[in-house]
Formats: structure tokens, sequence, C-alpha cells
């Protein structure tokens, strides 16, 4: 079952297909101070964030997981992720686990420290949190020319970006 209403979609900034969501997700993740590198997720079909709320949404043809190499983490992102955004801070997460000591348990926070120390922290429903490095979640970024067809209340608007 989708959280994301067509009212809601119709009030967001609204993103389709998987280059467009991938630069959009790693825009707004730099906007609210947190690494770019957060939400590597696949094969992206829609991506929105409501300002006025703080709340996104990122939906994937399919579930998928990730290792963070720098910190040994595996983590498991649904096909429909959504969270409220602030800056700092992603809450009441929906969409993804990590695995710890051979146990799925789903996050529900990430927030870095303001000022900021370097050390990100992933907290669960369950009361467990982790703090890693801020750089193990950060990825190099290309460069190139990205077609951005945004939907505004239904019209398709081209911009360009350089």
């Amino acid at each position: 079952m989708s959280l994301i209403t067509d009212e809601m979609r119709a009030k967001a900034e609204f993103y389709r297909g998987d280059e467009l969501g991938q630069v959009k997700s790693k825009e707004l993740l730099k906007e609210i101070f947190l690494p770019n590198g957060l939400l590597p997720l696949q094969d992206i079909e829609e991506c929105g964030y409501l300002r006025e709320t703080g709340f996104v949404w990122l939906k994937q043809k399919k579930s998928s997981t990730h290792k963070f190499e720098k910190v040994g983490r595996l983590v498991s992102y649904a096909s429909e992720v959504t969270a409220y955004v602030e800056p700092n801070k992603i809450k009441k997460l929906t969409g993804v686990k990590t695995k710890e000591l051979m146990v799925w348990v789903t996050l529900n926070e990430i927030c870095v420290d303001d000022p900021p120390t370097g050390k990100i922290t992933f907290k669960a429903t369950s009361g467990l949190y982790r703090t890693f490095p801020v750089s193990a979640f950060e990825v190099e970024e290309e460069v190139k020319e990205v077609k951005e067809n945004k939907e505004v209340n239904g019209a398709a608007v081209a911009v360009k970006e350089v």
C-alpha cells in the first residue's frame, strides 16, 4: 500500500525516471546536510518532495540491497522509501532496514550532529542506534548534463541543468 496520494503529487516537486531520480535524491541529501550516498537506490521510477511538510518519497522498480563497504553494513531498501526531512535529519523513515547480528533491523531515523562532528547516527525502531563516520556514506559525483522534466500540477516543464 502506497502512502503517496495524487493530492500529494499535485503539491510536490515530483520527478520520474532513474537518472533524474538519482540526481534529485543526491541534491536533496546535500540540501539537508546529509551525505549524498545514503540512498543508493536502483531503477528509481519516481521521486517526490513535499517541501511544506518535509515529506519525501522514492519508488524503485523492486527492493534492493546495498553494502556500505567502508563500514561493512548491508542495507535493504524496499520498493518504496518514505521519510520526513529537515536540516541534518531524516525522521519517520520507512522502507529501510539494516542487518545487525544476523537480524534485519528497521531504521526510522538518521541524523548528523550540528555543528558537524563528522559522525552520522542511525536509529532503529527498537531503540538500537549506531554511529559511523559521515565519510563512509559519501560518494564522488560525476558532473554531467541532465535533462529535467519536472511535473508541475500535471504540466511538464523542461529545465536544463549544467
